[in-house]
């Protein structure tokens, strides 16, 4: 059995619950959703702009993933969570603007009624560390 390692950098936001920011299990890497705060200045920038909170959570999630030892090449899938799914093409092209790699990662994107702190958007992923 693998023994499970938290993930914590500052270069991230620090989780707005009692959860971490990541989860390392073996060569797995288990990323809890981020959402578009600033680490810099613990605070949401951009909040209502579907660009800037899409690239502040992917920039989030490059800082945890790093930290873990991972990188945005390592993920094997998302999970995308939108306030309005009229969004989704805007999402699609700052999404591939980070993950370049091939192949893609696996992915969903669901539409929810909110997201913490109003933000228009959340990702999680997974990443497997070769």
């Amino acid at each position: 059995m693998s023994s499970q390692i938290p993930i914590k950098t500052d270069a991230a936001p620090d989780p707005v619950g009692p959860y971490n920011q990541a989860i390392k299990a073996g060569n797995f890497v288990y990323c809890s959703g981020q959402i578009a705060i600033n680490p810099n200045s613990n605070k949401i920038d951009c909040l209502g702009d579907i660009k800037g909170e899409t690239t502040q959570v992917l920039n989030n999630l490059k800082a945890v993933l790093t930290a873990s030892g991972a990188s945005l090449e390592d993920v094997i899938k998302t999970t995308i969570f939108l306030t309005d799914l009229n969004n989704f093409q805007i999402v699609n092209e700052i999404y591939s603007e980070f993950f370049q790699n091939e192949p893609s990662p696996a992915r969903a994107c669901v539409e929810v009624s909110s997201l913490p702190k109003g933000v228009l958007i959340e990702i999680d992923c997974v990443a497997y560390i070769h």
